[in-house]
């Protein structure tokens, strides 16, 4: 059940403000679409019909969740996050705020690779047919290939990390029976901190 405090816009010592949980959300989503979709269309034929659109939308989603990822870095700066919950183990802490760490340079990295991807031959990208963004950088040798196996090994990291948070939330959720989960959900909690 929502409450009112889960639909404040900025987060609280004790939630998330439901800017950050859709910023959340979005971007997660948008995450475990494009690694499907990524892994779909690099064995499509020149003759399948979706050759073309496929990466034409890959590309286009990547560089929204860029802009995203620019957002949500500056919303943190403005928007504290809560603290974590008391009975976390400071162990467990450290690990949460290094993990959150790690999944912002990752999806960068991913991003940027994706772009050296997509701009290696000089082309500009063009998202959705509502903005281009230039290629800048397009002097690296065998630039596409590097930032192709960057970007797939990254995007695999990254997928075997977002594993270990899932668990990691659905450990906090069942066995600790915290409200780690339920903050960023922004279902009604406990009281209990």
């Amino acid at each position: 059940m929502f409450t009112k405090s889960s639909l404040q816009w900025r987060n609280t010592q004790s939630q998330y403000g439901i800017v950050a949980k859709i910023l959340h959300w979005i971007i997660a989503l948008s995450i475990f679409i494009l690694f499907g979709v990524g892994l779909w269309m690099v064995d499509l034929d020149y003759y399948h019909s979706y050759y073309t659109l496929a990466p034409w939308i890959h590309k286009s989603v990547g560089i929204l969740i860029f802009y995203l990822m620019i957002f949500r870095l500056c919303w943190r700066l403005f928007s504290a996050s809560p603290t974590p919950v008391s009975q976390h183990k400071n162990w467990e802490k450290m690990l949460a705020k290094m993990m959150h760490r790690l999944f912002y340079a990752l999806i960068f990295i991913i991003l940027v690779s994706g772009y050296l991807i997509s701009t290696a031959d000089g082309r500009p990208i063009e998202v959705f047919n509502w903005f281009t963004v230039p290629a800048i950088v397009t002097s690296i040798d065998n630039q596409e290939d590097i930032a192709g196996w960057v970007h797939f090994i990254t995007a695999c990291v990254l997928m075997g990390f977002v594993l270990l948070h899932i668990l990691g939330a659905l450990k906090h959720h069942f066995i600790d029976k915290d409200n780690s989960l339920k903050r960023i959900l922004g279902l009604t909690q406990n009281k209990k901190l």
